[in-house]
């Protein structure tokens, strides 16, 4: 029976086209359906930090959010404040004001609780090279709290994914700067810390170990993990980095995906050119025109 009004019955049911039958659902509608997008939670956020040296500021004002899974590249000049502002983040330097969470833990109120989430590799980090690599890595395993088992397995896994099982019975004073950052970076992993915190961690490791540690980071986030470093190699950051903060000055001038950052340009130009640009030299021409 034909149950539509009088004066459509007898003709045929108008069928609406299937581009039609889409164009007529409403944009609200539409957008209602897309999933949310949803962001990886903050793991370190650092807040209004500032440093002072008596009257000499070194860092001044700075914000930096990093969330979890990011791998996190600080880039800046020499003396711009990237060694002070991890130093803060870390708890190895107290900040003149300003304030460090770690997964929501506050650094400085909970210290303790903060370190133990963390693995750290500061800057001009000085060992106790007295002992050999094996020791040094048991000595950082027990502090960590782990029992003796787990840090002698741990200690022999890591010395294998850093090519230094030959080097555990030597003394860490007769390594080569390379192999010392690698021990000092398997000391700062062997608690399974959920945030790494690297100061310049390719500074003198040869390139070889340098492809071997960066592909041990990249498991390291892929698994969940946090990475923050500094470095001055723009190439290894645009390349294993996904976010990036240039620091100039004590400031972060700019921070976000490697993309935000760098534009249309190299992320190597677009640090040159917060940095204040390119230098032109001037006043060397007696250095062309060479001794005899």
């Amino acid at each position: 029976m034909d149950t539509r009004p009088e004066e459509m019955q007898g003709t045929a049911t108008p069928r609406i086209s299937e581009p039609a039958a889409k164009a007529v659902i409403s944009p609200a509608v539409k957008s209602a359906k897309k999933p949310a997008v949803v962001e990886a939670p903050i793991v370190i956020a650092a807040r209004g930090l500032v440093k002072r040296f008596g009257h000499n500021v070194a860092v001044s004002d700075l914000d930096l959010t990093v969330r979890a899974g990011s791998f996190y590249g600080i880039v800046g000049p020499n003396g711009a404040g990237k060694t002070t502002t991890l130093s803060m983040i870390t708890g190895l330097l107290r900040p003149s004001a300003g304030n460090v969470t770690v997964h929501g833990i506050d650094v400085w109120a909970r210290p303790n609780e903060a370190k133990r989430v963390m693995g750290v590799l500061p800057d001009r980090l000085r060992l106790f090279d007295r002992l050999t690599g094996a020791q040094l890595l048991y000595y950082a395993g027990t502090l960590r709290g782990l029992d003796n088992d787990t840090v002698r397995s741990r200690s022999a896994d890591l010395a294998v994914a850093f090519g230094l099982e030959d080097a555990l019975n030597r003394l860490v004073a007769d390594y080569s700067a390379g192999m010392t950052k690698k021990i000092a970076l398997a000391c700062a992993m062997i608690h399974s810390p959920r945030v790494l915190v690297l100061d310049e961690p390719f500074e003198s490791v040869d390139p070889v170990s340098a492809v071997n540690v960066t592909e041990i980071l990249q498991k390291y986030v892929a698994a969940g993990g946090t990475v923050v470093l500094s470095s001055h190699g723009m190439d290894l950051i645009q390349r294993v980095c996904d976010h990036v903060a240039i620091i100039v000055q004590g400031r972060v001038l700019a921070a976000g995906t490697i993309d935000e950052v760098r534009g249309p340009k190299s992320l190597e130009d677009r640090f040159v050119e917060l940095a204040g640009g390119r230098k032109v030299a001037e006043g060397m021409e007696w250095l062309h025109n060479f001794s005899d």
